[in-house]
């Protein structure tokens, strides 16, 4: 079974600089997520080592760069054993780990939740088949677009949930910092941060991730506005009438949220949550801001945010990005973003109990949130999260 693979193929091309940089500093945190989950699970992926992380990392650079039929390759890379995987695909010949063989197999692999299994043996890497089920902890390379891959390992529980660990883009390293500390920061933002978090679907913060995840992959950029239930106070940041405001109120997804256990274990009603949640991100891409309930209650779309009467214009924001070495800075928002996040800004310093996710067309993605320790209005950068 394996013939034809051989260190030479699988490590034949030129290193990709940042790789070796990445590993010896993702290895690491793959530890230290198995350590914070307590005993590890008896079926958990073995952890690759620095260079098991540098050769994946490497190939996956290089495939990025090799479109097939005019198309990136989008692949993701397991480190698995078969033994390990679930609902397999097992080749017949092992394939090397080679950037070219990478591009080639992409178009098989590129819809979600597909994955080349990866395994390393007397010092070749080779892939020896698709999995559509990782065990515990395991070590995912995601190749997103040419040039940016990101890192991920599996939660504790086998629930196809990850966790982001890095994103490499050119020559950057962006290590997200699990452990970041930040006052008063909202719920969403501790939930992607938490690596032993609750990972089901039907958990709150997890749907607000869903959503922003849903936002970027329209491209269009987008705004939504997460207000009080029960509070009309944020008609008073917009230009009315509201074109788009719906009366009465669509409960669709709120209601969805409202199913029992029962039902949430039924893929008829993950379905249904998937197809809500990617129309509502859709009313984002509409000219103007989406207006949701803390309970995700539509209330409008394409609405015009306005200042308050008698409130002060935003000057600066705070901006922060929950990544390793990264340090707060008190930025002009006019030298921070463009019109959405402009007026999101403005929205969130006027009502000060409610929250604005921000998707820039080219895949940034920001959270404003007022900070009572800070005294002005928060943005946290999220794309790191979120890819």
């Amino acid at each position: 079974m394996h013939d034809g693979v051989s260190k030479e193929e699988a490590e034949a091309e030129p290193p990709y600089p940042t790789a070796r940089a990445a590993a010896l500093r993702i290895e690491p945190h793959l530890a230290r997520h198995i350590q914070a989950a307590g005993v590890p699970h008896p079926q958990a992926a073995p952890q690759p080592d620095a260079a098991a992380i540098e050769t994946i990392v490497n190939a996956g650079f290089w495939a990025s760069l090799r479109p097939e039929e005019g198309r990136p390759p989008t692949i993701s890379l397991a480190f698995a054993p078969p033994s390990r995987a679930g609902r397999r695909v097992m080749f017949e010949r092992l394939i090397p780990l080679a950037p070219d063989a990478l591009a080639r197999l992409a178009p098989a692999v590129e819809r979600s939740g597909i994955h080349l299994g990866v395994w390393r043996e007397n010092g070749a890497s080779y892939v020896w088949g698709t999995t559509r089920a990782l065990p515990p902890f395991c070590f995912v390379l995601e190749v997103v677009a040419p040039g940016l891959l990101v890192v991920k390992q599996s939660r504790g529980e086998e629930s196809g949930k990850f966790v982001n660990v890095a994103v490499l883009e050119g020559d950057r390293i962006k290590v997200l910092d699990h452990d970041a500390a930040l006052p008063d920061a909202p719920a969403l933002l501790t939930s992607l941060l938490a690596f032993d978090a609750p990972a089901s679907p039907h958990e709150p913060d997890n749907i607000l991730a869903r959503i922003a995840v849903s936002m970027r992959a329209h491209h269009r950029g987008g705004s939504l506005l997460v207000v009080p239930a029960e509070s009309r106070a944020w008609l008073e940041s917009m230009v009315l009438p509201i074109r788009y405001r719906v009366s009465p109120l669509s409960s669709e997804l709120a209601d969805i949220m409202l199913a029992g256990p029962d039902a949430r274990r039924e893929a008829r009603w993950h379905n249904a949550l998937r197809r809500s949640i990617d129309a509502l991100a859709g009313l984002t891409a509409v000219d103007g801001a989406t207006v949701i309930t803390e309970r995700y209650e539509l209330l409008a779309f394409g609405a015009k945010i306005g200042r308050r009467d008698g409130a002060p214009r935003v000057e600066q924001v705070m901006v922060t990005e929950p990544v390793e070495d990264a340090s707060a800075e008190i930025v002009p928002l006019a030298e921070f973003g463009g019109t959405r996040h402009l007026s999101a800004a403005q929205f969130v310093q006027d009502q000060r109990d409610a929250i604005a996710l921000v998707a820039s067309q080219d895949g940034r993605f920001t959270l404003f949130a007022w900070s009572n320790a800070e005294n002005l209005v928060h943005a946290h950068r999220l794309e790191a999260l979120l890819l």
